[in-house]
């Protein structure tokens, strides 16, 4: 094993570890000071009790005094955990806000490293304009050489992201606070195989949303009392939809809707827990709200170069004949492939209809003899790639989840 550095990494080096090293050093001394001056403490309490027992024993006469003075202080504990939890539900709006998700309670905060500054996207002025995408030249993108941390390479002890070119330390990503222990081992077992592992960047799909989309998606949660970093249960995804019925369409949902709604919660709780993550929740808005304000090129300009590969390889195995065209039938089949090896096809009962307040243009909407005339519909490498980008950007996330309904 060996390191390759340029002189500017070099120093880049040395400054990111004088900075952790001597966080780690304030970290004991504080340490050794408290521990002093407990040991001083314990002293100076015998000292106290050897000398001033009759005080005490005087004191012990008093007890009306001792709860008078008691009265104050109970209130200010009271009301201590009041304004703590303010302080955390301020944090956790930040937190959403800036796309930094959930923070790992149990690591020192000043022993780690600092985690980098996420930058939402900016719409360009081309951005819904079609894109080229060449068929037949593959991009075959390269892994960057070095740590997307620490810059540093080390041969095998990197593990590669299977959306982007980035690479990864297990203990640059364990310092930086991102991976709890399960999510470490689940990335060291799967990084290296066929199914692959999405580093942070590319697993949070919320981060593909604009401040403006991610405005609005937080306002709705407000006003839906809806706790950033809290599970739900399927009570509380009902009375959601509900609101985003009645705010969108000005009329609540039908029966037919909430067992649509059960559908989705299901979908989104496939170990059956009772309630759905977080993180699976705001995943399943964000691409409702990518569904809903992106055109179809916008998404494809949101693919990476490896997921574009992987839509050519799959696109180029429908192919049997010298149009270079496939049917909408063998599309739907296709867009399954994205979820093979990640996520149970079997699992996922919500409609494409419900993602979010999307429910006009539903495939599963429209009736059956249309539905035949689609299916036999030929479609171009183009307009696979425009219908299949909503489905490859949601399997990017590594939770087993249904963050989207799969084809019929």
């Amino acid at each position: 094993m060996g390191v390759l550095m340029s002189k500017k990494q070099q120093v880049e080096k040395v400054q990111k570890c004088s900075a952790v090293v001597s966080a780690f050093q304030a970290g004991i001394k504080d340490r050794v000071v408290k521990h002093v001056d407990t040991e001083a403490g314990e002293g100076e309490e015998d000292a106290k009790t050897s000398a001033f027992s009759d005080e005490k024993n005087t004191e012990e006469v008093k007890p009306e005094e001792a709860d008078s003075n008691a009265g104050p202080s109970t209130s200010q504990q009271a009301s201590a955990p009041v304004r703590d939890e303010c302080k955390v539900n301020q944090e956790a709006w930040s937190r959403l806000r800036d796309g930094k998700g959930v923070e790992p309670e149990e690591l020192d905060k000043s022993h780690q490293l600092t985690p980098p500054a996420f930058v939402r996207p900016k719409r360009e002025s081309d951005d819904d304009q079609p894109v080229e995408v060449d068929l037949e030249n593959k991009e075959q993108p390269l892994s960057d050489e070095m740590c997307d941390v620490c810059e540093v390479w080390t041969a095998d002890d990197l593990y590669p992201c299977r959306i982007c070119t980035r690479m990864f330390h297990d203990g640059c990503l364990r310092e930086l606070g991102y991976l709890r222990a399960e999510a470490l081992q689940e990335m060291r077992d799967t990084a290296h195989t066929v199914t692959g592992w999405s580093c942070y960047y590319c697993d949070n799909v919320n981060l593909l949303l604009t401040e403006e989309e991610m405005y609005s998606l937080m306002e709705t949660f407000k006003q839906c009392k809806i706790i950033p970093e809290s599970c739900l249960v399927s009570d509380e995804l009902l009375q959601y939809r509900h609101f985003v019925s009645k705010q969108q369409f000005d009329k609540d949902l039908s029966d037919e809707q909430e067992e649509e709604v059960l559908a989705q919660f299901a979908s989104l709780d496939p170990e059956k827990k009772g309630h759905i993550e977080w993180s699976d929740f705001l995943y399943f808005e964000s691409l409702a709200v990518l569904k809903k304000f992106r055109t179809e090129n916008s998404l494809v300009r949101l693919l990476t170069a490896k997921e574009r590969d992987k839509a050519r390889s799959v696109f180029q195995g429908l192919v049997m004949d010298k149009d270079v065209m496939i049917t909408r039938a063998e599309c739907r089949q296709a867009q399954q492939s994205w979820f093979h090896k990640l996520k149970d096809p079997q699992s996922c009962n919500v409609s494409i209809s419900h993602v979010g307040p999307i429910c006009e243009s539903s495939p599963a909407s429209s009736g059956s003899e249309r539905t035949k005339i689609d299916e036999n519909r030929p479609l171009t490498w183009a307009d696979f790639l425009r219908e299949s980008a909503i489905y490859i950007l949601a399997a990017r996330p590594n939770s087993s989840a249904m963050h989207i309904r799969m084809p019929l």
